[in-house]
């Protein structure tokens, strides 16, 4: 199997067991941003999730979130942000927290005064991070990987999911601290039926200290490897990054065709809708595989999938909350 196919499988499957919010290819680097992308993120949330989903749909902004904007007076979004954040940066942030009905916005004088809609619940519990790998006979950088997950401990706990039997030569390469779990495929003998899958934890994760310093390594060098300190405080802040990047994204982020050859599967099958080609007999990266140089291309109307409307159905992700606009521009001009 593919370990695209691998990706959603397990995605569909973790979702069924209602395990969080899941997200799919979210970076995972503090001091290198895109040095480490994380197969699926899975958060799991504390008891103030409500508060958060009746916010927005979307991923809130960082900088939005960090300012000095209130839910009381409006201020001038000018001098709601720090000195470390660049102008057209924070510019940005409050369009787009307008935008998505984090702020509200008035004008008065010809300035524009914004507040929060609700103040940013501390919705995060635990993060979990997973890194895929179908196949252990072609590692790639697995190991490398796995020692930045362990090293940083940016994640509450890291998890490699494989189809493989893991042997003991495997656990002596896996760091330690990194949970495995081998993924089975129940009630049939061929390996590409997605159909139902089980899980078996071949060894439990151990928690990684993320509210202490963390160490990311940059760049490998003969005999040496440059690495980063990273701080408890810009470890938090990338972790809401990761965790609103998750809650915006989830990870139906696929694609269907305009071929004949592919169709979406059935939702109660698999546990998703997932574009599966009959021609390759298999689920399909329509981005990387697709299209009329595929022998199987057979050009036809793309379907019609609402992979958004099936997230909200299925998971605690709401589409189209109420949201908190309080709808009391000008109030505050007369305190």
């Amino acid at each position: 199997m593919s370990e695209f196919a691998f990706e959603l499988e397990l995605c569909a499957h973790l979702e069924s067991r209602n395990e969080g919010i899941l997200a799919r290819q979210l970076g995972a680097s503090v001091a290198d941003p895109g040095g480490r992308i994380l197969d699926v993120v899975r958060i799991e949330p504390t008891s103030s999730f409500e508060e958060r989903a009746a916010i927005t749909c979307e991923a809130i902004p960082d900088a939005a979130i960090e300012s000095d904007v209130g839910t009381g007076r409006t201020r001038y979004w000018k001098e709601a942000f720090g000195d470390d954040c660049h102008p057209d940066h924070a510019r940005r942030a409050t369009e787009r927290a307008c935008e998505i009905g984090f702020f509200e916005s008035e004008r008065r004088n010809g300035r524009e005064y914004v507040r929060q809609v609700a103040r940013y619940p501390e919705w995060v519990d635990r993060i979990v991070g997973i890194e895929n790998k179908p196949d252990l006979g072609r590692p790639g950088n697995l190991e490398s990987q796995l020692r930045t997950d362990v090293c940083l401990a940016l994640v509450d706990e890291a998890i490699l999911a494989t189809e493989s039997y893991v042997t003991r030569a495997h656990l002596n390469r896996i760091p330690k601290e990194v949970g495995i779990w081998r993924v089975h495929h129940e009630g049939s003998a061929d390996p590409d039926d997605e159909s139902a899958i089980r899980i078996e934890v071949v060894r439990e994760p151990t928690p990684l200290p993320v509210d202490e310093p963390g160490i990311e390594p940059l760049e490998s060098h003969p005999g040496r490897t440059e690495v980063a300190v990273v701080s408890p405080a810009k470890k938090a802040r990338t972790r809401r990054r990761l965790a609103e990047r998750a809650y915006g994204k989830g990870w139906r982020t696929y694609e269907f065709p305009a071929c004949a050859a592919c169709f979406p599967t059935d939702v109660d099958d698999r546990g998703a809708t997932l574009p599966h080609c009959d021609w390759n007999d298999r689920i399909v990266d329509v981005a990387a595989e697709c299209g009329p140089a595929c022998p199987g291309y057979d050009p036809a109307d793309a379907p019609t999938v609402d992979l958004e409307a099936e997230r909200d159905r299925r998971t605690p992700w709401q589409a189209n909350p109420d949201g908190r606009r309080r709808r009391q521009s000008g109030l505050d001009r007369f305190g």
